[in-house]
């Protein structure tokens, strides 16, 4: 293995230490707060911390498909398609993942302590959810597809994709403020 191969795995060690301590101290913040303050008090920060995160999540989950667009748009292994493979990793490894983890965390928090995971609706909100989290999973494997030089669909295709994520995040705000079951 090279010398620069060698730094470039270290480099990216340090990078997943330093994304696994800062989840740490991020999630060791809120149980404290929970500790200090009590659930009653933490329960609104723990609620924006969720709203923030599922807003995140959703910008990343809509623009993703349009990369893939533009992505396959250029010539496989030119330096357009080099950008926009970087680009599509880092917003799914620096935004998406980690966007989607603390919605699900903090989600299933609050599901639990405010609603002890009854009501129809709330059933029907984890069922959309799951299935964004599918939608996530499905872009993820198409991200590592462009990164090899794999384009898997076409525009047409990527413009149809972008709609599901809005369909199940309309389906989950209704769900969660209109109750209807």
């Amino acid at each position: 293995m090279s010398e620069k191969e060698q730094q470039t795995g270290r480099s990216a060690g340090r990078r997943a230490a330093f994304r696994a301590a800062t989840a740490i101290v991020f999630f060791g913040t809120i149980a404290l707060a929970i500790m200090v303050f009590g659930a009653d008090e933490a329960y609104l920060w723990i609620k924006a911390l969720h709203i923030i995160a599922v807003i995140s999540w959703m910008a990343g989950l809509l623009y993703m498909p349009r990369l893939f667009i533009y992505h396959g748009d250029s010539e496989p292994g030119s330096a357009q398609a080099e950008t926009f493979a970087i680009m599509e990793q880092r917003l799914l490894k620096v935004i998406m993942n980690p966007a989607m983890m603390v919605a699900w965390i903090l989600g299933l928090y609050l599901a639990w302590s405010v609603y002890g995971f009854h009501g129809g609706w709330l059933h029907a909100k984890l069922a959309a959810v799951v299935a964004l989290t599918g939608v996530h999973l499905f872009l993820s494997r198409a991200v590592a597809s462009f990164a090899k030089g794999y384009y898997v669909r076409n525009a047409r295709f990527w413009r149809l994709m972008n709609e599901v994520p809005t369909l199940l995040m309309i389906a989950i705000v209704i769900l969660v403020v209109v109750k209807p079951f």
